[in-house]
């Protein structure tokens, strides 16, 4: 499949979880595929790039380790993404990166990710925080701070202080998590 049919198909996907699905199954098949879906999920003014966020997500779900060499475009492009339907997407590829780092088993993202992808990653989630963003996104950069928080001693304390701060104008979800990652937070310091 070319470049031009692969983001043509891509424009018939749909919000629907089974389209999402079938498009990550055609990519696993065939990873090949996978640069154009990285490529398009960052064209960061283009829709089809949400369409593209979302398999990646699925294809990120079953196999992480396809992002490997292609972490610093990743971590380089994250800023540049604005569309609330990529960054929701695309915040939870940082939590499959995060949790597999900071795995006690050993794996390959523990050996490729660099202090320069982890500081991109760190810097986009906390300005998906404190910027005005759907919910969604605000839960996964929480995540993936926290557990990246683990070992960057400075990310817990800022990300208590924005936790702090916006708890009470926040919505019933990202108060959910919040007193869930305030909770493991507080664990990790008893210890």
């Amino acid at each position: 499949m070319t470049s031009d049919e692969f983001y043509k198909e891509l424009s018939y996907i749909t919000a629907a979880r089974n389209d999402r699905l079938q498009f990550s199954e055609l990519v696993l098949n065939d990873m090949s595929l996978f640069p154009n879906l990285i490529s398009i999920s960052f064209m960061a003014d283009d829709t089809a790039s949400s369409k593209a966020a979302w398999v990646l997500e699925f294809v990120c779900h079953e196999y992480i380790y396809a992002i490997i060499p292609y972490l610093d475009f990743f971590t380089n492009n994250l800023n540049k993404i604005h569309l609330e339907s990529s960054i929701r997407p695309i915040a939870k590829i940082c939590i499959f990166i995060a949790e597999r780092y900071t795995s006690k088993q050993p794996n390959p993202i523990k050996k490729s990710l660099e202090s320069k992808h982890k500081e991109k990653i760190i810097e986009t989630c906390f300005d998906w925080m404190i910027n005005d963003h759907k919910v969604a996104a605000k839960v996964h950069a929480m995540e993936t701070l926290f557990l990246l928080g683990k070992e960057t001693p400075w990310v817990h304390p800022q990300l208590l202080d924005i936790l702090q701060q916006d708890f009470h104008h926040q919505s019933a979800a990202f108060k959910s998590r919040a007193k869930h990652i305030l909770n493991k937070m507080k664990k990790l310091k008893n210890l």
